[in-house]
Order: structure tokens, then sequence, then C-alpha cells
């Protein structure tokens, strides 16, 4: 069987760490493949660690072909919908996975928008499963974070660490060394502090994410206090401004009981 891997489809998923990978390779040759490998025509899909541990060791293995997919956006659509149901994959790995849908499914959006005036044209093909893309198109961030079985807040999060994170910093997300939150802390710094904090170990990465925490409340305090200050200050002033209209309503009083008794 000619089987063909696709190094960009192979790498379009985090792969697995060592650890998973040996209790992979262990189960196989315990059990065998038991888990057929996707294939698109030739193309393998799903199943390259299976595909190469089989290989290493010269066991067999079964294939199954997918034949709804019509272009390289439905294998990674496909890709992705069953790598957000796996229990394996970590929250950020989820949630980089919902926002590559989001952008996969707006571009084909666009790229209807734009085929509307070629009558001929055929915006999305038939497969399943676009029809499922579309009918859930994760346009909120309420709509990736249900797809990604995470919050709302977490999405803006991996949104920040994707757009301001070295990946120094990211290689250390992926490990387990630094959580989601502390992450994006993190990221808010320059990026060679970035790196040094992460190359450093977990301790100098949670010391980073705390400096920034901490400089982060200092300016909402700081309000604070002036705020106090103020109404202090007004509340004086306030007083003050009584104070003296009292004397002048006593001094008013004090004239007229001397006329009425003059």
């Amino acid at each position: 069987m000619n089987i063909t891997v696709n190094e960009e489809l192979k790498a379009y998923i985090d792969p697995l760490t060592p650890d998973e990978h040996v209790a992979l390779e262990r189960s196989i040759m315990a059990e065998g493949c038991r888990d057929a490998l996707v294939l698109w025509g030739d193309v393998l899909v799903d199943g390259h660690n299976r595909y190469g541990i089989c290989q290493k060791h010269g066991l067999p293995f079964q294939t199954v072909q997918n034949t709804r997919f019509q272009s390289m956006e439905d294998v990674h659509l496909w890709m992705i919908d069953q790598h957000l149901g796996r229990r394996s994959v970590s929250d950020f790995q989820r949630g980089v996975l919902a926002l590559r849908k989001r952008e996969i499914l707006a571009e084909r959006r666009a790229n209807a928008i734009a085929a509307t005036d070629d009558a001929h044209a055929v915006p999305f093909s038939s497969d399943k499963n676009t029809e499922t893309a579309e009918t859930n198109p994760l346009k909120s961030r309420a709509d990736i974070a249900k797809a990604a079985r995470l919050s709302s807040s977490q999405v803006v999060q991996i949104e920040k660490i994707q757009k301001q994170a070295a990946p120094e910093l990211v290689a250390a997300i992926k490990a387990g060394a630094i959580s989601i939150n502390a992450a994006a802390a993190v990221a808010s710094l320059p990026a060679e502090e970035q790196k040094s904090a992460a190359l450093a170990g977990k301790d100098q990465l949670k010391q980073a994410a705390k400096r920034v925490r901490d400089i982060s409340r200092k300016p909402a305090q700081e309000d604070a206090t002036t705020a106090s200050v103020d109404e202090v200050q007004r509340l004086k002033e306030r007083v003050a401004a009584l104070s003296a209209e009292n004397q002048e309503l006593r001094a008013q009083v004090a004239e007229l009981q001397a006329r009425l008794i003059g």
C-alpha cells in the first residue's frame, strides 16, 4: 500500500510529548494498532504516530478512506474537530485549534461573498464536514469558548499569547510549565524578558507573572487613593462654604433682632 506522509499535515497538530509517544508505542506493541489510519486518497490524514510505530516494528495496520474531503481546508477542519474532542489535548491547544478553525471559516465566508458575483460559483462543497462547520461558524468568543470547552476570558488570553508571546514562552505553556492566565501576563513583557523567564524555568515564570500583575494593580490603587484624596478635599471645601454661609445668616438674624429691639 502506498501511503504519502504530508509534512504540513503531520505538523498541523502539536506532536505527542515524548512520554505520550512512549506510552502509545507500548500500547501498540502489546495490543496491536487497533484504530485504523485515515487516508484521503494516498495521503495520511490521521494516525501519523501509529503509522510511524507500525513501520518501525513491522506491525500490521488497517486504513480507512474519508471520501467526503473536497479540499485541504476540509481536511484541516476535520483534524481540528477530531482533536477538539480528545481529552488528552490541553486547554491551550484546544483554544489554539478553535481559533484556527474560526480563521478557516471566516476565510470561507469571505470567499463565498466574493463569489456571489459569479452566477456559476459554488462557494462551499457539499461535504458533510463543511456543512457542519458552516452551521457552527464560531463568530463570537462565546462560540469559540464553547467549542474549546474554555471560558471566554481564557480565549482572550490565548489570543493575546498568540499575538505577543515569544516562542520560548509558548513552548513553556505547551510543556505545562505555566498556566494560560500567567502566560498572558508574562506575554506583556518585552520578548527578551519573556525568553529569559521561560528558559529559567517555572519559578522565574511565576515571578515574572507576579511582577506584571503587581504593576497592573498599582495604577488602580493610585487612582483609588487619588480619588479618595480629591473627595476629602471636596468635602472640606463644602463644609467651609456651609460654615461661611451659616455665619452670614447668623449675622443677618442678629441685625434683624437689633432693629426690632430698637
